[in-house]
């Protein structure tokens, strides 16, 4: 009698290994790897994913457990994701159940069935007769409405209720009306309407240089670096190769950095092409992301665009991968499975034979240097596409000058002028909040987190009034009425945020629509998407930011853009300060001019002949990225080394350190000559959410010695009764070394 076969398992657990079960008692023919199983874990049951089968284990057969059920009839991943999550998780050093947990939707790893289930809304033949002006009485029904006449096919419920409001209530109203149905048929996507007006505009010879280089690479793996400045026509580009990927029959997976980007990106392509797409991020629904991924993986949908996690998805015809902002932080996990979605994306490419663009107008070092050594072809875009041009950029010395809220009179006044002239502008700090925070005038106090070594800020307005918020725990307090180290009253707020920015312009500039767009203004859904249509539509002229402002987004009527202060990476202590600055400074400058109207860009420093600054405005950011580049070089810092940095945490202040200390030795019985250990040392904010944090630094000039040592180190630390006093991760190749 065949001996049953032994089913290897990725368990969700923190354990760096698989699990040997026996298959369930009653299922009948072949498990495949790539499937869902239910077993018993513990004293609980969980799902995981079935690695392969195997004829031995080291556990004795009497021991092992059965599987309680096989949750899927055909493997749930495509052959390259399972491949690619596979090799992360010994890449990253990470346990492979969380590995498959974290590609997986959440209501795919709760056990849920592979398929969609919702109802798609269309309009009956009433509804089509009806304006929504017809319903101003009823707001919600009006938008619900309006958008459904946008899309005459039918919308996905889910994708509706990301309209703000009840959308729920609103589509009972309307079909009440008789003027909405609903239909069982696939959901998840939005179909482009392929309805954009005019003639797609014609290439730049560097734009068809590009596109034509591209194509000719559509049956085969090449990474193409596109450069090109802000406004020179890089998303045409993705249009253009993506049609001639659509033409063969073939899907295309867009990868954006921020939630921000997806729906702005999806309504252009939306616009060209006459075809299901599929979005994939986290301000979705748990089932709104299971439809799109269903769809995607089912071949349904022949555009997926979503931002880092959309990598895992699986697709059965897939011809291109794009990264757009290939640069950003954005594509690096920061917690957990700390995976990069812009590498993973060029070694699934590799592995899938099909080309990768990785778009940018501030490449990350790594990339340009990949350039130079042939890895990735570089395809350059120069210029503006049309009659734009670069804006002109200017310094604002502010030592010495009095400033309102940050803001010096000489930007003040450059705001009124083009207010003036009928054009927008746009103000970017690196602060949300009122202010950075509240002090006493009379001691000196500052108001403190009391779980992370950071101060509070001050947050006005809202339903919950003024408070104290913590940006890095969550803690919320409410502002004290005396200061509670000398019991002065005399407390004000230090400091500026882009909630008393807005306050002052309000005040000078009555009448004029504002926007401000940051985490607290953009947290409900729909809000995001409301503050853009603002913005388009000219109701909001004066637009005050944060990050969320800098990345990608398209405001032909921006004409200044004032970047508050610049100081901010000059002088930071991670390695990447300087080129993060570079890029932030680029980005957002890009914001203006983009269309007839010339732009102009006004930047406030207290250190305006310092180099960086000086070396990017006079000879733009690839000067200062060659510049760079040689200090990392003679430093050994990324891409001319490799790293990987052991973190821990704990309740007590002392454990962190005292457990990287054995790490530091463990890794140096390992005898690995060409790894230096650098720490450990406490992190930059010691204290956070309560707990005390300090790391360990690997690098290395090799990249395989590297590796080889993690191999030996991360089992080693799993079984070492020491890391359970503490909370430890591993960080392979990491973006914030602090």
């Amino acid at each position: 009698m065949t001996a049953e076969p032994i089913v290897r398992i990725a368990v969700p657990s923190p354990l760096y290994r698989h699990f040997d079960y026996l298959p369930p008692a009653d299922h009948q023919g072949t498990i495949e790897p790539g499937v869902r199983v239910s077993v018993p874990f513990g004293r609980t049951r969980v799902n995981g994913m079935v690695l392969a089968l195997a004829t031995a284990t080291d556990v004795p057969r009497g021991r092992l457990r059965r599987a309680d059920k096989v949750l899927d009839d055909t493997p749930l991943l495509s052959e390259d994701v399972f491949a690619m999550l596979r090799w992360a998780a010994n890449y990253y050093h990470h346990p492979p159940g969380e590995v498959f947990a974290a590609a997986l939707p959440v209501l795919l790893r709760q056990g849920a069935p592979a398929r969609v289930t919702h109802d798609h809304w269309r309009l009956t033949a009433a509804g089509r007769a009806v304006g929504p002006q017809a319903l101003s009485s009823a707001p919600r029904q009006a938008a619900v409405l309006e958008r459904l006449h946008q899309s005459p096919e039918g919308i996905a419920a889910t994708t509706l209720r990301e309209l703000p409001g009840d959308v729920p209530a609103a589509l009972r109203g309307l079909r009440q009306r008789g003027l909405v149905e609903s239909a069982p048929v696939p959901a998840g996507v939005a179909r482009g309407s392929g309805d954009e007006p005019g003639m797609p505009p014609t290439l730049t010879e560097a734009q068809q240089h590009a596109v034509d280089s591209i194509v000719q690479a559509v049956d085969r793996f090449q990474p193409f670096l596109l450069d090109g400045v802000t406004g020179s026509g890089k998303t045409e580009v993705y249009l253009r190769v993506i049609e001639q990927v659509l033409a063969r029959g073939r899907q295309a997976l867009v990868l954006v950095p921020e939630i921000g980007l997806t729906p702005q990106l999806a309504q252009r392509m939306a616009r060209r092409f006459d075809v299901p797409m599929a979005m994939l991020h986290s301000g979705l629904t748990d089932r709104a992301r299971l439809d799109a991924w269903v769809q995607a993986r089912e071949g349904h949908a022949r555009i997926v665009i979503g931002t880092r996690s959309a990598v895992f998805t699986s697709l059965p015809e897939p011809g291109v991968i794009v990264i757009d902002e290939e640069h950003d932080p954005s594509f690096k996990q920061q917690e957990g499975f700390r995976y990069s979605a812009r590498d993973l994306a060029v070694w699934r490419a590799r592995t899938l034979g099909i080309p990768v663009i990785l778009g940018s107008a501030t490449p990350a070092l790594e990339s340009l240097h990949n350039a130079r050594e042939g890895r990735y072809q570089r395809l350059v875009l120069e210029h503006r596409t049309g009659t734009a041009v670069l804006p002109r950029t200017g310094l604002l010395d502010v030592r010495r000058v009095p400033l309102a809220e940050g803001l010096s009179p000489a930007l003040l006044a450059a705001i009124d002028k083009h207010l003036q002239a009928g054009d927008q502008a746009l103000l970017f700090l690196n602060r949300r909040g009122f202010a950075p925070t509240l002090r006493c005038h009379d001691c000196g106090w500052m108001a403190q987190c009391e779980r992370c070594d950071a101060r509070l800020t001050v947050h006005q307005g809202g339903r919950r009034g003024t408070r104290l918020l913590c940006h890095h725990c969550g803690a919320v307090r409410g502002v004290p009425a005396d200061c509670p180290a000398c019991n002065s009253t005399d407390l004000a707020t230090l400091g500026h945020g882009t909630e008393r920015v807005e306050q002052l312009l309000a005040e000078r500039f009555p009448g004029i629509g504002i926007a401000r767009v940051d985490r607290d203004t953009t947290s409900r859904r729909g809000s995001l998407q409301q503050l853009m249509d603002d913005i388009h539509s000219h109701r909001k002229r004066l637009l005050i930011g944060t990050q969320m402002l800098a990345k990608g987004h398209h405001f032909p009527g921006v004409t200044l853009v004032g970047i508050v202060d610049a100081d901010h990476g000059l002088f930071g202590a991670d390695f990447r300060a300087g080129e993060r600055m570079a890029q932030l400074i680029t980005q957002v400058a890009g914001r203006a001019g983009r269309a007839a109207r010339p732009g102009e860009v006004l930047i406030q420093t207290h250190h305006p002949e310092h180099p960086m600054l000086t070396t990017l405005l006079r000879d733009g950011y690839h000067a200062f990225a060659h510049a760079h580049m040689e200090e990392r070089r003679q430093a050994h810092w990324p891409p001319f080394s490799h790293l990987a940095l052991v973190r821990a945490e704990a309740t007590g202040a002392d454990a962190p350190m005292t457990f990287l200390e054995s790490v530091r030795e463990l890794a140096a019985s390992f005898n690995s000559p060409g790894v230096d250990l650098l720490g450990p040392v406490p992190a930059s904010m010691e204290r956070r959410q309560g707990r005390y944090r300090a790391q360990l630094l690997l690098q290395s000039a090799q990249r395989k010695t590297l590796h080889a040592l993690l191999a030996h180190l991360v089992p080693a630390l799993a079984d070492d009764k020491r890391a359970r006093k503490v909370r430890w991760s591993v960080d392979v190749d990491p973006q914030e070394v602090l």
